[in-house]
């Protein structure tokens, strides 16, 4: 080949390229942290092709949806998104509509029937073949929609486009084992496939040398973590890989290991801070929801990893109005919680979802009773975390520094090791920086405090 030829189409292959790296993607993400963490890995799947981020809906050539449904506030959030849409897809016919994450598992081609200006719905188990089906989509439109191989192989390995500074999500797990019988997850995630521990090292070695002070491991339940050791080896040999804080989400009650709180009372990097929902506070439910484990065997988890880690936070998730609560069960539950005397905790409407057994389980709750009793829970629980951020006045606290505050510049937020949310005075203090603040106000959901050189 000429060296002229070889110029026509090596310009030719810059300007595909220039072309192609105009298309814009925008992304909206609903739900969990592992929704944050596949949305990063679509975005990483769909640079490849040529699209970049962006935060404006006008300019986006590709609008993708990453979707919830553990709730019916989250899929009804969807659909009105997507609803907004359809007048944007009417001035801009070439604009690519997407679905992806558990609701569309769940809807699956009802989204389309729904509403036909969505181009394409991928499941849970397909969301590393979107480049594909956008290249598709580009040469040829028609609607497609994949929702098979829930439990299917895990995603193929891409670099994330993480939308963290300081803090980001490495998952080593997918899916879920447990069906308790008001969630809708292993439903739409699929049973659980763990991730090879050296799939897990080299992202963690990618994210820290990205710049990433805090990485948080993700999975359904970590403690079922099955890639060739358990999740308190793997978390051990994490924390030696030169992150700064090392966290975990979510653990269940039922097979929280001694080894695993060993790990973190002696782990370097590993904080003080374990997520263990409970989801609620009498044993008749508990059996209802097939929690499988009683409220004396996570009285005993929490003293034991209290003994172990006395600065430890825990916080929670709790549910009320689920099928059969009584008056009774409600007050049993707000017994616990002052027992228990939990840092802070997220707390739930039981929500109805098809396709799970609750939903038609008798005795459902109506709605006043369950926005009454969530009222009551919601009021002695703050009471018991604005009691447990009063304690902690005067003393002074590892601060990871996030940035600035989202009402006023001159203010500065961070995190604690136990998770404390932090707000003080910016001096030069950077994203990233770990720092020494004297805590001297506190408040239900958060404290202030004052820099300490």
């Amino acid at each position: 080949m000429s060296i002229t030829s070889q110029k026509i189409l090596f310009l030719a292959a810059q300007h595909d390229t220039m072309r192609r790296m105009k298309k814009k993607l925008k992304i909206l993400t609903y739900g969990c942290q592992m929704n944050v963490a596949d949305s990063e890995r679509m975005s990483g799947l769909l640079q490849q092709i040529g699209y970049t981020l962006t935060d404006d809906f006008d300019a986006a050539d590709l609008i993708l949806i990453n979707t919830c449904c553990v709730r019916a506030t989250a899929e009804d959030k969807v659909f009105g998104q997507i609803g907004r849409f359809k007048a944007l897809k009417r001035i801009k016919p070439s604009l690519i509509i997407g679905v992806a994450g558990c609701m569309a598992q769940k809807e699956g081609a009802n989204l389309i029937k729904r509403a036909p200006h969505v181009d394409f719905v991928l499941g849970t188990g397909q969301s590393s073949e979107v480049a594909r089906v956008v290249k598709s989509l580009e040469r040829e439109r028609k609607h497609f929609v994949d929702v098979s191989n829930v439990s299917g192989d895990i995603p193929a390995e891409v670099f994330p486009i993480r939308n963290g500074q300081v803090s980001t999500f490495v998952p080593i797990m997918y899916g879920c084992n447990n069906f308790c019988t008001y969630c809708i997850v292993p439903y739409v995630r699929g049973r659980e496939r763990s991730r090879k521990p050296e799939e897990i090292f080299a992202e963690v070695n990618q994210a820290v040398a990205e710049g990433f002070k805090e990485i948080t491991l993700l999975g359904q339940n970590v403690n079922s973590y099955a890639g060739g050791m358990t999740f308190a080896e793997l978390l051990s040999a994490v924390d030696k890989l030169g992150v700064e804080r090392l966290r975990f989400m979510t653990s269940h009650p039922k097979d929280l290991s001694d080894e695993l709180i060993a790990a973190i009372a002696n782990g370097q990097h590993i904080c003080e801070h374990i997520h263990l929902p409970v989801q609620y506070g009498s044993d008749k439910i508990l059996r209802r929801m097939n929690r499988v484990y009683t409220v004396e065997k996570y009285l005993r988890l929490v003293e034991k990893i209290r003994a172990a880690i006395p600065n430890v936070s825990l916080t929670t998730d709790l549910i009320v109005g689920f099928p059969g609560e009584t008056d009774a069960d409600f007050t049993e539950t707000l017994e616990f919680l002052r027992a228990v005397k939990f840092d802070a905790a997220f707390t739930f409407i039981y929500s109805k979802r098809s396709g799970t057994p609750a939903a038609t389980f008798e005795n459902q709750i109506d709605d006043e009773t369950k926005h009454r009793r969530l009222d009551l829970l919601m009021k002695v629980q703050n009471e018991i975390s604005l009691a447990k951020n009063l304690a902690l006045v005067n003393s002074i606290e590892e601060v990871l520094v996030e940035g600035a505050s989202k009402t006023d510049e001159k203010i500065f937020t961070g995190r604690t090791r136990s998770n404390k949310l932090v707000l003080f005075a910016h001096g030069d203090e950077c994203a990233g920086d770990l720092i020494r603040v004297k805590i001297t106000q506190a408040q239900t959901f958060l404290v202030k405090g004052e820099v300490v050189d």
